[in-house]
């Protein structure tokens, strides 16, 4: 009986070490003899030793960071860009035969990708249109890293480095731009005030007694201020008399023209300068 216990330890110690356990996220692509078999998993997996190989690949979603890209852009400006790429593994079996290193070769594709696809824009189009420019790196990536098992889920730029004289030349633009912006909103409210206090004149030439009104308001609101002197404006018709009554009031004489009641212009005096010497003694010129 003691004979079999070598051979049944050798038993238990082969089946221990052609057991693997793989977690719900996890695949195994298993290699028999040098030619693969299929994916396993996730769960309990049985090996046989010596002839059967297991590469483990996480089917769970990759957060890559591409590191800073020195680009020039199509306007000739010289800028640095850096992204992340999130991508995860869906063919286990094509991640491991068609690439050797899938995770060197997707970090490689990102950088001559994104470095390709910044190239070709300007620089505004970096800045304002952010998102198409990550949906092309996208694009192109997927296309590349899909015969690789890949899928690329999310392309983000996370950083543009620009030139100092380049951040100063877009500071003067943006202040400039807000500039403009205050000058035509403030044209603007000066037009609609002028539009207003013409169509208040208009309303009150019709209707006088809309004047008063506002007088009357303008000195209930300086009275209810607590002020020690309040200032009576004085009303403009009021003013208007001293210039054009005396005109009116007065009556024009009886069987006298207007233009006969103005005193007459006092006559001028012509004094004719000639060159003429003066005349001498004898009478000669």
């Amino acid at each position: 009986m003691f004979a079999y216990i070598p051979i049944l330890a050798v038993v238990i110690f082969i089946l221990v070490t052609s057991l693997r356990v793989l977690n719900e996220y996890e695949r195994g692509v298993v290699f028999r003899l040098g030619r693969i078999i299929g994916a396993k998993g996730p769960g309990l997996i049985l090996l046989f030793p010596v002839i059967d190989r297991m590469t483990k690949l996480s089917l769970r979603t990759f957060a890559m960071d591409v590191p800073n890209q020195d680009v020039i852009t199509r306007d000739n400006v010289s800028i640095k860009v850096n992204a992340v790429v999130y991508f995860r593994v869906v063919d286990p079996i094509r991640a491991i035969l068609e690439v050797e290193d899938y995770m060197y070769a997707t970090s490689q594709i990102s950088q001559t990708t994104l470095r390709s696809v910044c190239g070709g824009v300007e620089l505004d189009e970096i800045l304002a249109h952010r998102d198409m420019v990550n949906e092309r790196v996208q694009t192109i990536l997927d296309l590349h890293a899909g015969p690789w098992g890949i899928k690329v889920a999310n392309v983000e730029l996370k950083y543009i480095d620009l030139p100092q004289e380049m951040q100063r030349a877009m500071a003067k633009q943006a202040e400039a731009e807000r500039e403009r912006r205050a000058k035509v909103i403030n044209a603007e409210g000066e037009f609609q005030a002028a539009t207003k206090l013409a169509q208040a004149a208009e309303i009150i030439s019709a209707r006088p007694e809309a004047l008063q009104l506002r007088y009357l308001q303008t000195m209930r609101e300086m009275a209810a201020e607590s002020q020690t002197a309040t200032i009576l404006p004085i009303p403009l018709d009021f003013i208007r008399s001293f210039f054009h009554g005396p005109s009116h009031a007065a009556p024009a004489r009886a069987g006298m023209e207007p233009a006969e009641a103005r005193p007459a212009p006092a006559p001028r005096t012509t004094v004719e300068l000639t060159d003429r010497p003066e005349a001498t003694p004898d009478g000669d010129a």
